[in-house]
């Protein structure tokens, strides 16, 4: 096997044929090996020598996607170059249709919250266009699927299938980073709290949290980003001579804590680049990973991440009686 080679299943095949000289997914004594709880790649990983040899028949369900590196290349320079895009159009929009200076401008486009929930819904929006039109559309698969959208176990005995435990999951977690953020120094004075300021600006940051960046962060995190980590540190692992079932587990493991460093850094310049806050955000991000990892499916992280800022929007609301007493302006 070749660094970074594609997996040659077809990942939507429930009884994939191996290639020939291949091992099949069957026992030495012909039965058939018990299907693992979701495909999870954690289970998976700890059936150790119990597992298939070849790295291609390794792979648990989980991680058998239909997109690699070159792909993930793409998506890095569509990512910044969206970004970069949506920013000039609205910098030329606003510089026509506002007399303000170029600080003024630039404070404006800061700390206005309609042009910051419209630009990031407008961004989200062409992410997910991107991957359906590359993953779904041009491969002819199943969109949310092939993103790791699954139903859970239907069996009442799997701890895993339990909805409401995600939920409220996310509802703790928030409560803690709630007071652990409190210890740290500065956390009053970011950007996102100056959007705090005004009714308009809280009611739309809460809809957004509550009804945008759990999709659509989950999707690209856990659902794209995710998988593609964990099959590329692998490969790199299993490259320089480590076991395949201990190369699946750092790659699991190192997927795991990159998607969370990166999901901290995603929300970094909301935080002001506090280091605190970006640290507490980046526990929260492995957190998530990990339960998308350990459960087979983003659907689980997904409640997870809406209970969490569910919390936060629902504290807000009581704590600002009903966005009637916000902080004042500076």
């Amino acid at each position: 096997m070749t660094l970074f080679d594609d997996n040659p299943f077809n990942p939507y095949d429930h009884n994939p044929e191996p290639p020939s000289g291949e091992a099949s997914f069957e026992s030495p004594s012909k039965e058939p090996v018990a299907p693992l709880l979701a495909g999870d790649p954690i289970s998976y990983a700890a059936l150790g020598t119990t597992a298939p040899t070849p790295a291609a028949s390794l792979l648990p369900e989980d991680l058998r996607i239909s997109w690699s590196w070159p792909h993930l290349l793409v998506s890095i320079v569509f990512f910044f170059a969206s970004q970069i895009a949506i920013g000039l159009v609205a910098l030329a929009y606003y510089s026509m249709n506002r007399h303000l200076s170029q600080s003024q401008l630039r404070k404006f486009l800061e700390t206005d919250p309609k042009f910051l929930v419209g630009t990031t819904i407008l961004w989200s929006a062409l992410m997910l266009l991107f991957l359906y039109v590359t993953l779904a559309v041009l491969r002819d698969l199943p969109f949310w699927s092939s993103l790791g959208w699954k139903k859970f176990s239907a069996n009442p005995a799997d701890p895993k299938g339990r909805p409401w435990m995600y939920f409220l999951s996310g509802c703790g977690l928030s409560l803690f980073v709630a007071i652990a953020s409190s210890r740290v120094k500065d956390a009053d004075h970011t950007p996102i709290q100056e959007l705090f300021k005004n009714r308009t600006g809280a009611l739309l940051l809460m809809a957004m949290a509550v009804f945008v960046a759990p999709l659509v962060e989950e999707t690209l995190f856990r659902g794209y980003l995710y998988p593609v980590l964990a099959r590329i540190f692998s490969s790199v692992a299993q490259f320089f001579g480590m076991e395949s079932p201990t190369a699946l587990r750092t790659g699991v493991g190192s997927s795991i804590l990159v998607t969370g460093v990166l999901f901290g850094l995603l929300h970094a310049p909301q935080l002001g680049w506090t280091v605190g806050l970006v640290g507490l955000l980046t526990l929260v991000g492995v957190i998530f990973t990990f339960v998308r990892a350990w459960t087979g499916t983003v659907l689980a992280s997904f409640l997870l991440h809406l209970g969490y800022n569910s919390f936060i929007a629902i504290a807000t609301v009581i704590g600002t009686k009903g966005f009637t007493h916000l902080p004042p302006h500076p």
